[in-house]
């Protein structure tokens, strides 16, 4: 499978975007005015213990304090180790603690901590407070992870622990010590920092998106880097030369007179991943719909009848969306729980095909995700990491027009409203005539199909009536002005 990355550059964004055998397969933005968090360690504040929640609320030098839960919570006494469930043993309100986000700022919701700080390299993450050296699951073979794990386990160095990440499987001894070696010192660093600094305030920022992206990937995948900005291709050039020698012969500067994201119909493909709909080859289609508690994905066969017969059509229907799924959460960066809710299907061995078709396309997904059984009612739920905000949220906000409903009342139900607040002001003031302003819409209504009504109105109340568009009011909104 080849992988390109794609950097495109401007003064107010960063996007990456990982496409797959020329179909994109994530995107990545992190705007000047609003870098990600994550990773980023602060010297914070305790602004206040809930017993009720076994949680905090962390001043971190952010609008919002940020939330810290007694399970991130480090222990450094020993009363403190046995009573590890009681939030006010451990953290008291003016405390200064240091605490790392390991979940961005999400809809209304702070920040959320933890004190078991860590600090990435290429090949491994650095455990201050863990002397334990671990492997990541996704390197499967045993010879290669014990290999590793000895490597590390000879340091001399035990105060500190590691996490060898994916990137290193096949790496060299002498490329596991240089890092070793990078992160004890960025370590050293970060600790006379913390000494140095009041409350509230930053540590340790981790990299700018385009260089957490060298630092992150599996080099291996990796068939070419195109960046568009001459600058950044340069600082990233550097970055790479020094940390990712593997990657320096894919690096390029792309100086083409298209947009680069145009060439590879990035853009197109960003505009489809903001429809509710996603069409499916066979002629079904996928209706996606993200809500505050969770995201619900509804499968429908829509134009396609199959060859043979139902139940058939049913199944290929299910296992194109269980593809097209996968790559949609992770284009679209859809975490918490998720509900998929595939068409019926009888055959319990088309049923254990479609989870398997589903697990295997998210096995090339960064985050971790976790699935249950096809239920009952065709109904499966998973769940999948979340650290940042999602694409809809990151570029959309809360229509203004249905305020985040997804629908508007119609004119009819606006111009009863009408009638009714009329009748409301016509009891309680006295008043020689009334003015209804109102949507063209809405106007239009009252003066077409309810014109009758409006008249019966006019006879009950003895008041006249007038009516006056405003062209700036959205549909459900009108006044009734006593004159």
């Amino acid at each position: 499978m080849s992988e390109e990355v794609l950097i495109n550059i401007t003064p107010q964004e960063t996007r990456v975007a990982v496409v797959e055998n020329g179909m994109l397969q994530e995107l990545l933005i992190e705007r000047s005015q609003s870098r990600d968090l994550v990773g980023n360690i602060y010297k914070g504040k305790v602004k206040r213990v809930l017993p009720g929640m076994q949680a905090a609320f962390v001043d971190i030098g952010l609008e919002r304090s940020a939330f810290l839960h007694v399970s991130e919570v480090v222990s450094n006494t020993e009363v403190a180790a046995e009573s590890a469930d009681d939030i006010t043993k451990l953290l008291h309100e003016g405390q200064d603690i240091i605490v790392q986000v390991i979940k961005d700022e999400l809809g209304t919701k702070g920040a959320r901590l933890t004190m078991h700080t860590t600090v990435p390299s290429r090949y491994l993450v650095l455990m201050p407070e863990n002397a334990h050296v671990g492997v990541s699951q996704r390197i499967e073979d045993e010879n290669e992870r014990a290999r590793l794990k000895d490597i590390l386990s000879e340091q001399e160095q035990h105060e500190e622990g590691y996490i060898i990440r994916t990137a290193a499987e096949g790496a060299k001894e002498q490329e596991l010590r240089r890092d070793v070696k990078f992160l004890n010192k960025l370590w050293d660093r970060i600790k006379k920092r913390i000494s140095n600094v009041k409350s509230p305030s930053l540590i340790y920022e981790d990299l700018s998106l385009e260089l957490r992206i060298m630092r992150d990937m599996v080099a291996s995948k990796i068939e070419k880097i195109r960046i568009d900005s001459h600058s950044v291709f340069q600082k990233t050039h550097h970055f790479v030369k020094e940390f990712v020698p593997e990657l320096e012969s894919r690096l390029e500067y792309y100086q083409g007179s298209r947009p680069l994201f145009d060439v590879y119909n990035v853009e197109d493909e960003i505009q489809k991943a903001l429809h509710r709909q996603v069409p499916l080859k066979s002629g079904g289609y996928l209706i996606i719909d993200q809500t505050e508690a969770m995201t619900t994905v509804d499968v429908n066969t829509g134009a396609f009848v199959g060859h043979r017969n139902l139940e058939e059509t049913i199944f290929r229907t299910n296992l194109e969306a269980a593809s097209a799924l996968a790559r949609q959460l992770r284009l679209r960066n859809l975490g918490g729980i998720i509900i998929i809710d595939f068409i019926d299907m009888k055959d319990e061995e088309h049923k254990r095909q479609v989870l398997r078709t589903l697990e295997k396309a998210l096995e090339h997904d960064h985050a971790k995700t976790n699935i249950t059984e096809v239920s009952t009612l065709g109904l499966v739920e998973m769940t999948r990491k979340r650290t940042r905000e999602s694409l809809e949220r990151i570029l959309c906000e809360t229509c203004p027009m249905c305020d985040g409903r997804g629908t508007i009342k119609t004119a009819q139900t606006v111009c009863y409203e009408i009638f009714r607040e009329i009748t409301r002001a016509a009891r309680a003031y006295e008043a020689q005539k009334l003015l209804v302003l109102g949507s063209q819409e809405v106007v239009d209504c009252l003066l077409d199909e309810e014109a009758s009504s409006v008249a019966e109105l006019e006879a009950f109340i003895k008041i006249p009536i007038r009516f006056q568009v405003e062209s700036l009011y959205p549909q459900e909104q009108f006044d009734v002005v006593l004159m």
